[in-house]
């Protein structure tokens, strides 16, 4: 049987090749865990759970490896926190265990593993320290910040002008970045905010940036490169163009994932459907 899947980045139809037969492996972004998922949200899991069902159903259900992350260290969810006078972990918890009810209730099967955020704090370390290393990143002002400029086919997921670039970045034009589209590997924590000791040497407990998390989680679970990378079409720019800026140049390698996949928003009354 000949499956084609539709890649991101190549913008074309192309027939589906498994790096192993024997081991299919599929990593896909989940939920920040602040507040209750809403049907937007289930947008992604219902996508990915009926391509996790063909994939077994083409290859054997135990060679498939389908990893979905939980994002448990964020700023939003330490807002939500402070502003339910809650501890952090109270809520993640509790958000976590809404969410696992709402996706059985929609009868997704659940993925091989889920693993979350912050049980993989030394790998992002590790990563971390391995860019820096190579010149890929550099310490600033007890900040971790990835060097766009060292990547020179940056941008080629999204496939945005450069300008366009700077002004849809999800981050601060720092005075102590070098460039005005690096990102955050690493940033120094609040007395309020959860912390870890850092990388490089800083001697401020900090915790990660966003994207550092899912290269460190795909990597531990799935290796290095693997077969399809899947989210929704929001996280194209910047979170999985920075996923890729970081897993490549860590690990010298030509793509993160041979397929990138994505799900387009829900509309409801012509609007993407979100929190607000």
């Amino acid at each position: 049987m000949e499956l084609k899947l539709y890649d991101t980045l190549t913008r074309e139809k192309r027939t589906f090749a498994p790096l192993d037969p024997a081991r299919v492996r599929m990593y896909v972004c989940g939920p920040t865990v602040y507040d209750f998922a809403h049907i937007g949200n289930a947008r992604p899991v219902i996508v990915f759970d009926v391509l996790y069902r063909l994939l077994r159903h083409v290859y054997g259900k135990g060679r498939v490896r389908y990893v979905r992350n939980i994002t448990d260290v964020d700023d939003k969810i330490n807002a939500r926190a402070a502003e339910r006078g809650i501890p952090i972990r109270e809520l993640t918890e509790e958000t976590y265990r809404n969410f696992k009810e709402d996706v059985a209730a929609l009868g997704c099967l659940p993925p091989d593993v889920e693993p979350r955020a912050t049980e993989h704090i030394e790998e992002m370390k590790t990563l971390i320290e391995r860019l820096v290393a190579q010149g890929h990143a550099y310490v600033a002002e007890e900040h971790v910040l990835f060097s766009v400029p060292s990547m020179p086919d940056y941008g080629r997921l999204s496939k945005r002008p450069l300008d366009e670039m700077i002004a849809g970045a999800r981050v601060d034009v720092a005075p102590y970045k070098r460039d005005a589209m690096d990102f955050v590997l690493w940033k120094p924590s609040k007395d309020n905010e959860p912390g870890w000791p850092s990388p490089c040497g800083i001697a401020t407990p900090g915790r990660p940036g966003w994207h550092i998390e899912c290269s460190a989680m795909s990597w531990k679970h799935l290796g290095e490169t693997f077969d399809i990378h899947g989210g929704g079409i929001d996280l194209v720019f910047p979170h999985h163009e920075n996923e890729i800026a970081q897993s490549r140049c860590a690990f010298h390698t030509n793509v993160m994932a041979n397929f990138w996949m994505h799900n387009g928003f829900l509309q409801v009354e012509g609007e993407k459907m979100s929190k607000s």
